[in-house]
Parts: C-alpha cells; structure tokens; sequence
C-alpha cells in the first residue's frame, strides 16, 4: 500500500493531463481491449469460487445432519421434527438439500473442489496472460514517450536550456518517464483488477443476500471516514519528514562535495553536529508519520471484525431460519471480508496515480516547448568554401526588455584571425553563438560566403564550423573514440595525425593503453590540459573552414598553455578563426582584435595600433599587465 499522506508533486490539471496521459496509449487500443477482456474474464471466475465452495460447504452440512435424521424422505423428516417441536431445526431443513440417513457424499464435494481449483487455476492464467500483455502495451507506450521527449530535445531551441535547470531537464527525461512507467504499471491493472472486483463482489453479495449485502456495504462509509481522518492527521509529519530528509540529503552532498575543505579547516566536528540535528529531526517526524499512518490498517482491521461479526451474527439468525444455507453464508462472508480490500486499493492507486500524472504534466511542459525554427526548404548552399563571414547590421537580445547587440558590422576575410576581448557580458560568446545559429537574430543578417546562414540547413552549417570551448566535454569512451567524434568516417590514420598535430600523442603513449585508454564522462584518467588537447585534436579532424575557439587555454597550467597554443595556431592556420580570448597575451598576433562593450563594437584593429589609440584595448592591457604590478 502506498501511505496514505506521503507527499507528492500533485498536478496543475488533473483531468486534462490524465486524458492527455491515456491518449498515449491509443495506438495500443487492440491490446487494450483484449487486456479488459481478460481481466472481466479472470474477475468472473475468481468471483464464482467462494459461491461453489459454499456448494462444498452445503454438501457436507447436508451429510452431517441428514444422516441422523428420522424418516424416509425430508419431507418426512420435517414433519416428525415439527409434531416433537423442534420447528427451528425444521425450518433450517426447509433449504436444505438432505436426505434421512444418508451421510456426506465425499464424491459430490471432490468434484465440487475440483471444479474450484480448475477455475481458480483458469482465473490466475487469464490474470498473468493480461498482466503479461499489460506489461508489453505499458513498456511499448512509454518506450515512444521516451524517443518523443529525446527527439523533442533535439528541436528545441538553446535559449529554452538557457532557461532551465540541467538538472531539473534531465530529472524530466529520466525520473518522469520512469515515475510514468510505474504509475501506468501499477494504477492501470491495480485499479481495474479492484474495480471489478468490486462490481463483481457486490453483485454476488446482493444475489446471496440483500440483507447482509446492507450490513456490509454499511461499514465502507466508516472505513472511508477512519481513514480520511487518520491520513489528515498524518499529512503534515509526511511532509515534514520529506523536508528534513531533503535537509539532511543537502547536509550530507555538501559536507562530502567539500570533504576536503572540511578536513583542512578542521571543521568535521562541527559537521557532525549538524548531520546528528538534521538526523534526530529525521527521525522524530518518520516516527510521527509512520506511527499515525499505521493506524489505518488497524482501525480498518476492527471495522471488518466489527462487519464480520454483524454479517455471522445475522446470517446464523437466516440460516436458522431457513432463509439461507450455510454455504450460502460462509461464502457471503469470504464475500463481505473481501470487498473492503478492492476499494482500499483503489484509494491507494489514486495517490499513485495523482504522483504519475504530475510527472506526465512535466514530460509535456517540455513536449509542448516551442521549437527552434525549421530549416529552409530548399536550402541554399555557398558556391565557394572559403571562409568568408559578415555581420550586417545583425541585433539581438536574450531578453525583449533588456538589450544586448544592436546593430553590429563585422567582416572576417578568408583565412584571418578575428579576435574577441571584452569584459563579461560583453556579448563575445554570443556573437559566436550567432555564427553557429544557436539562436536567431532579431534583425539584420549573417552571411557565410554571400549566403545568409538562416537560408543554409544548421547542419550543413554547423558542418564547417569547428569549436573549441572553455569547457571541455569528453564522453565516456577511449581517447581514440573520443577524437573521432569530430568525423565519424575518418580513417585511423587521420585521426593519429589529428593527435599529433594537436600534440595528444605527447601524453597518449604514457599512458597504459595509449590511444585505448578508456575515461569516463569527466575525462578522468587525463588533466584539465590534455582534455583540452583532445578537444583540439577533434576540431582538426573535423577539417572546418571556420573555426571557433572560446577561452580554449583559460584553465590550464602554463607548460600546457604553450602545447595548446602552438596546437591552435595550426588549427587556425588557412581557416578563418574567431577567438574570444580574456588573456591578452593569447591574441597578440591575431590579424584583427575586435573590442566589445554592451553588445557594441568599440574599437577594432591590430594589438599594436589599438594600444596606440590608448583606447578600451589599452585600459583592458593595462589592467592585466600594468595594474598587477602597481597594485603590488
């Protein structure tokens, strides 16, 4: 049972979004159908059996009192029973299927059993043959949520990442589509299995007996009711335990990300203290919670005790009276101790499912994003690779209110080195965003080779274009793996020469497996500098026309600068380069500095004339060179 309170991300629109959720499954309608019509099936037979065995029950109670019954027939047996005075016995017989004398036929009551066992076993294959298709049409459904959010995150825009949370996208595409999973798994077959049960169950206690169908129908009110109050009660403990247990998970993820800070200042004790308050307040809310919640079963154990004693008391009174059989009362009672459980389900698959439809509602926040804009049809494609880009009058803003880039001119010619400095936020990464079509422009137009790259398809431009970024990103994989993803097709030969001429064979050898050395995600196994390297080799292999290298030295050691450089500056050599650089001492030679303030181009030139205009080059050169020196 799921407890009743646990919190849970309820949704925005439950009915809506649920409809929405069911849609998914209709190319499944087939299955669908053929899995109702097994559970009405395996619901049906498991219904009959307590009503056959209550057959058993009646043929044996029949034996023990026929075979000391006086007379020949039942009739007579009734008569000489009532001339003694003994009507209550008499009336019992009136629905009893005796005969004087004769004891239990263990013949009858075998095949009676037999019978139960043959449906009962019928009712469990019909049962793991709809679990077994369920399963099938669930796992097929979800299977095709998964490839439409996958092949959705392919289209959507950066700006729509930009303003999402990493982690929160991929708990999305994870967490939610499992969340999904299990609540289809287990709500859609809980919840008919439960359903029919009910209807099943209520029709054959109201055909036994209408009477105790009263009695026992009486006490789901109460049950309801003992148990709202009680998950009332013990709503807010739940949510208080999730809270310390986020609180405690926070504690714990920062003590250990900073372990060794925390070791170096000496503050572990400090730690501890706080792990022990956060895990005695842990504990005192799961104790209140759990102890609240577990009262529930045993409030809805004594009120089917209550009902069970009620439905014995008065089916006894009926059977005495001859108004029922005592099979007809013990199979009532395996009924009436039965119905509870179903509806108990339900109310259970109901919170599970409130858990899955908000986690449906968050897959399709993202299905419902808009899209980046499609490419053109037909496309248009530069009759020379040469290299060429121009901005003309090119504007564009993240936000609508706040402004960034406003009507910027540039020109790269073939085969130049375009150097980009500027302080942060500035506008450099994003200027090299719009070459690379990673957002749209709100006016003007960029060209590439005469053609506006809005007219070219994104591969075929983004198939020119080689980056190198300050953060490095390496895949789990070998190194060698790991460079050819810069051109799937290339021979091993190229890529060897690729790592020699970005100088990754410097290291490769050293290492145990060379070239096959496996690492993981974060480039374990290697530095900061040689991941750098293999970014390197990779944007070599790709042979662009056009080549992109944001703050590609920034965060490695001097000796690995150098080896990054001079691997760059052959990069770089016959492709027209852009560079965003904040270490001035890197683009000395560039064959034109572009500088940037607020989106605007300030001032552009070579190192030595812009240095010469004493203007916003001189005041970022000296800031990095002179004012060190001044300040100490």
């Amino acid at each position: 049972m799921v407890a009743p309170g646990a919190p849970g991300t309820k949704p925005k629109s439950f009915g809506p979004s649920l409809k929405r959720l069911f849609n998914r499954l209709a190319p499944e309608r087939l299955a669908l159908l053929i899995i109702v019509g097994l559970a009405v099936i395996s619901v049906v037979l498991t219904t009959l059996g307590p009503n056959i065995l209550g057959h058993a029950t009646n043929i044996i109670f029949d034996g023990v009192v026929g075979k000391d019954l006086p007379g020949n027939t039942k009739e007579e047996a009734i008569q000489q029973l009532r001339a003694s005075g003994d009507n209550t016995v008499a009336d019992m017989l009136g629905n009893m299927d005796v005969t004087p004398g004769v004891g239990i036929d263990f013949g009858a009551v075998g095949r009676v059993l037999l019978l139960v066992l043959v449906i009962y076993v019928v009712a469990s294959v019909f049962q793991w043959l709809q679990g077994y298709l369920l399963n099938i049409t669930i796992q097929r459904t979800v299977k095709r949520l998964r490839s439409d959010v996958e092949d959705k995150l392919h289209r959507l825009p950066l700006s729509y990442f930009d303003g999402a949370a990493r982690g929160d996208v991929l708990s999305r595409v994870t967490n939610d589509v499992d969340n999904v999973s299990q609540s289809l798994q287990q709500t859609i077959s809980q919840m008919m299995m439960s359903v029919l049960s009910v209807l099943g169950i209520l029709i054959m206690m109201l055909w036994i007996s209408p009477v105790l169908s009263l009695i026992a129908i009486l006490t789901v009110p109460a049950a309801i009711i003992v148990t709202a109050e009680i998950a009332k009660r013990s709503k807010p403990h739940f949510a208080d335990q999730w809270k310390h247990t986020g609180l405690l998970n926070a504690q714990v993820e920062e003590a250990f990300t900073g372990h060794e800070l925390v070791k170096a200042f000496g503050r572990s004790a400090e730690v501890e203290e706080a792990f022990d308050k956060r895990n005695e307040e842990l504990f005192q809310s799961s104790f209140r919670a759990q102890f609240i919640s577990g009262m529930i079963m045993p409030a809805i154990m004594f009120l089917g005790n209550l009902n069970y004693v009620l439905v014995a008391v008065v089916g006894g009174l009926r059977v005495a009276s001859g108004q029922l059989s005592l099979g007809e009362v013990q199979a009532f009672i395996q009924y009436s101790r039965s119905f509870t459980q179903p509806l108990t389900q339900i109310g259970a698959m109901v919170n599970l499912l409130q858990s899955g439809v908000a986690s449906a509602e968050r897959i399709f926040e993202i299905l419902d994003a808009d899209e980046q804009r499609p490419d053109p049809d037909p496309e248009e494609r530069p009759n020379v690779d040469r290299g060429r880009v121009e901005f003309e009058s090119v504007s564009f803003r993240y936000e609508k209110d706040t402004p960034l880039i406003e009507r910027l001119s540039l020109v790269a010619e073939p085969g130049q080195v375009i150097a980009i400095v500027g302080p942060t936020g500035a506008g450099k990464t994003t200027l090299v965003n719009l070459i690379m079509r990673f957002y749209e422009l709100d006016s003007g137009c960029i060209t590439l080779d005469g053609v506006d790259i809005s007219k070219m398809s994104r591969d075929h431009l983004r198939s020119r274009i080689g980056m190198v970024l300050q953060d490095t990103w390496l895949f789990g994989g070998t190194i060698k793996e790991n460079i050819a993803y810069g051109n799937p097709m290339a021979s091993e030969k190229d890529i060897l020469a690729a790592a020699q001429a970005a100088y990754v064979d410097r290291f490769a050898h050293s290492l145990p497996d060379g070239y096959d050395t496996v690492i993981d995600e974060e480039g374990g196994g290697v530095s900061a500098g040689e991941k750098q390297l293999i970014t390197i080799a990779r944007a070599f292999l790709a042979k662009p026309s056009i080549l992109i290298l944001d703050e590609a030295t920034s965060s490695v050691d001097t000796r690995t600068e150098s080896l990054v450089q001079h691997a760059t500056a052959a990069l770089r050599s016959d492709r027209t380069s852009f560079v965003i650089a904040h270490r001035l001492s890197t683009i000395r030679d560039a064959d034109l500095i572009v500088v940037m303030e607020h989106g605007q181009i300030v001032e552009q030139g070579t190192h030595d004339r812009l240095l010469t205009s004493r203007g916003a080059y001189y005041r970022l050169y000296n800031s990095q060179f002179v004012g060190a020196a001044a300040d100490a």
